[in-house]
């Protein structure tokens, strides 16, 4: 393997020349080296270079089955939607996500939750494809703020349980509600979205005496920061929500 060429070899080399040939010369490496530093370097590169050669790369916010359907400062709400048999484009994860998924292509998933933080130190390239039948669905919170690593800082009031999943981006609830039932008053310090689960039918109030009314699974109600509200079942068969949060 050949050893790299340093700045002093590339002027010593530049002595032997006559000005103005050494002049150009000069600034020609000198402009090459500047490019070179400038170049994003590792294996990583390198090996999405190459699975994904001569396909279009684009953001997670641009790609097509992420739809944006919601954004409030640095938080994002995507409605991932993939049909039978289809694959997204090659699309690059650089923010903390949180995953509510609400079906994969063979079955539904009830609204189970994760979080991938690791997106926000290390990015990713990928895609993501359904195999079928069914439609894969998944409500996406995307934070692309710094998070926060006290995770007693900010809790919710009104909520008795423990969140299903905390960590320094993202707090999340299950709340599960039989028919007539609803929960107390919460008061939530930060943005928070209600995403129904289950079927039914549930009613997101606010203090201020505004509805949201959600009737089918993957339906979803936000809450700004400070705003307090509950949520009740007014269908005939129980029902299910999970609260999520993003933390700033």
């Amino acid at each position: 393997m050949s050893k790299p060429v340093s700045v002093s070899t590339v002027f010593q080399s530049a002595q032997l020349l006559r000005s103005p040939a050494r002049s150009l010369y000069v600034a020609g490496v000198f402009a090459l080296l500047v490019l070179l530093l400038l170049l994003p370097t590792g294996k990583t590169l390198a090996a999405e270079d190459k699975e994904f050669a001569g396909e279009r790369i684009v953001h997670l916010l641009q790609e097509p089955r992420h739809r944006t359907v919601h954004q409030e400062g640095d938080l994002y709400l995507l409605d991932v939607q993939v049909n039978p048999g289809d694959v997204s484009f090659a699309h690059v994860h650089d923010q903390a996500i949180m995953l509510t998924y609400i079906s994969s292509g063979d079955r539904l998933r009830g609204g189970e939750v994760s979080s991938i933080t690791d997106y926000a130190t290390e990015s990713l390239t990928h895609k993501v494809s359904n195999s079928g039948p069914g439609l894969l669905r998944i409500i996406a919170l995307v934070n692309a703020g710094s998070g926060n690593a006290n995770l007693q800082a900010d809790r919710p009031a009104g909520l008795s349980a423990e969140p299903q999943l905390e960590d320094a981006y993202f707090r999340s609830y299950r709340v599960e509600l039989a028919p007539g039932e609803e929960t107390s008053i919460q008061l939530h310090k930060l943005p928070s979205v209600v995403v129904q689960v289950a079927d039914g039918v549930l009613r997101v109030s606010r203090d201020d005496e505004f509805i949201d009314e959600l009737d089918h699974r993957a339906d979803w109600a936000w809450r700004k920061a400070g705003q307090s509200y509950r949520v009740r079942n007014v269908g005939q068969v129980a029902s299910a929500v999970v609260i999520n949060e993003g933390r700033l």
